[in-house]
């Protein structure tokens, strides 16, 4: 896997700190960082996602796809999920995600809790490279609700 990110400061860009993702994929990730009212030159314009806002998606891309891929191989019916995730980082550099709360929101038919709640430990335990990764640093914590398509 690989990814080129490019600085679009220096290219006259309308944000000082914005940056361009391309995956080895071939898709496009913008990236901006936070106004920054005291220093404007070190600040960006929050024209798209903060770089550690892409890592939050990220890992809650990673677990989502995992709970229904692990769902469906369980021959159950799953139409929709979603994950909400909270977090907390550390108020000093490196600020690392302390905390990570993910309250997962699952559709389908007859799906069963107990196989939604297996399928998120999964992923948590096994699978998902992403929340692993995370939780060398975080707290994380889960939480499901199953709702009938």
């Amino acid at each position: 896997m690989e990814c080129t990110v490019s600085w679009t400061g220096a290219t006259g860009a309308r944000s000082g700190m914005g940056f361009l993702a391309e995956t080895g994929s071939g898709h496009v990730l913008v990236m901006d960082g936070a106004p920054d009212a005291a220093r404007p030159a070190h600040g960006g314009q929050n024209l798209a996602p903060r770089p550690m806002e892409t890592v939050l998606a990220g890992t809650g891309g990673c677990t989502a796809y995992d709970v229904v891929l692990i769902l469906q191989r369980g021959r159950h019916d799953v139409r929709g999920c979603s994950v909400k995730l909270t977090s907390e980082r550390a108020p000093s550099d490196p600020k690392v995600f302390t905390s990570i709360h993910m309250h997962f929101t699952v559709t389908g038919r007859d799906l069963p809790e107990a196989a939604v709640a297996r399928a998120i430990a999964m992923s948590h335990e096994k699978y998902c490279s992403a929340s692993i990764m995370l939780a060398k640093t975080a707290a994380i914590t889960t939480s499901f609700e199953v709702r009938a398509a």
